[in-house]
């Protein structure tokens, strides 16, 4: 294991904002963790535990020690109609949803095209089109910084919730994630209810779609909504979609009967994020280095030389002018650095 001094982080985040790492440690093994983490110096900085750098941004550099989770492999095995499969926490979360959809693994074709690492997906518990990590999350290991052991994780301990879990509350910063074990099925039950899923199917003309079908399907309308990090910085959705009590839910609803809702459990609503945002005007707008992308109001982006302070002074902006409208307080889904 290499330790390395002033690394420019740019490349290692999908904002593509400028910032650089006092020290940095890329990990490709466990054992890499343990020899670190037996450097008191070292781990006594400031320290960040960095993936694919898809749910950050950088508001300046980060005077301490960049830990790059880095470690790779993909395994699976049978048990009757389940598939356990094993995945690296510094895999590329697409490419794992790739190899599941190409060896008819059922359960992740939904979550295809999420940008991130494997390590990082059960930290935030990520969702799309009607589907969150934890409907098929197994276990996870991780270093436990304390003891320097490794720990096993089950889907209860975990405490997963909307766009959380017990890394992001009580066990956050105690724990770094090295593999991820997912529970899929051999038998395929499509979920097709959420956002347009069904009518690209019915344009496709496809009746009974298969995984494959599905995972092309979301991916499509991702790439017609959400700009690619690779063209245009961005960190995905921006916001978090709020969660609201089914009594002001209908109290919102009587003055603005068109507003975009899900249901969210007894007693709750969910609220779409990007249409209060695109109500309030911010749809495609543009101010300085930084904007919301012209197809989804949910995402911001760095339109080429946007510093991490734009981009977030940004999104408070954003934030004031929902609340002034709705009377609901957007979160940050993205963690600020």
């Amino acid at each position: 294991m290499t330790i390395e001094e002033n690394v420019s982080l740019k490349n290692l985040n999908t904002f593509g904002v400028a910032a650089s790492a006092r020290w940095f440690a890329d990990i490709t093994t466990e054992e890499h963790l343990k020899e670190l983490f037996a450097d008191k110096h070292l781990t006594s900085l400031p320290r960040l535990v960095l993936g694919g750098g898809s749910n950050v941004l950088f508001t300046g550099d980060f005077d301490g020690l960049v830990i790059h989770i880095n470690i790779k492999g993909v395994q699976h095995r049978n048990e009757g109609d389940h598939i356990y499969v094993s995945a690296g926490g510094g895999e590329v979360w697409n490419d794992l949803v790739n190899y599941c959809v190409k060896h008819q693994f059922a359960g992740m074709e939904n979550l295809s095209l999420i940008p991130g690492s494997v390590g990082a997906s059960p930290v935030q518990n990520i969702g799309a089109y009607g589907v969150e990590l934890m409907d098929i999350f197994h276990s996870c290991r991780a270093f436990e910084i304390a003891s320097g052991e490794m720990i096993t994780f089950t889907r209860e301990q975990c405490k997963f919730s909307y766009r959380d879990s017990i890394f992001k509350s009580a066990y956050k910063g105690l724990y770094i994630i090295t593999e991820v074990t997912f529970k899929l099925s051999r038998i395929f039950k499509p979920n097709v209810s959420y956002g347009a899923i069904q009518q690209e199917l019915d344009k496709r003309g496809i009746r009974v779609p298969g995984i494959k079908d599905v995972s092309d399907v979301v991916s499509h309308i991702r790439v017609s909504k959400l700009p690619d990090p690779g063209m245009i910085g961005n960190a995905g959705s921006f916001f978090k979609n709020p969660i609201i009590p089914v009594a002001k839910f209908i109290q919102l609803q009587s003055n603005f009967p068109d507003i975009v809702n899900y249901p969210a459990g007894e007693g709750f609503i969910k609220l779409a994020a990007g249409w209060m945002i695109e109500q309030c005007g911010w749809k495609g707008k543009a101010s300085g280095n930084t904007g919301t992308w012209k197809n989804q109001a949910l995402v911001l982006v760095n339109h080429g030389n946007a510093t991490g302070n734009e981009i977030l002074n940004f999104s408070s902006q954003i934030i004031d002018s929902v609340r002034s409208k709705f009377d609901v307080t957007l979160e940050r889904e993205v963690n600020i650095i």
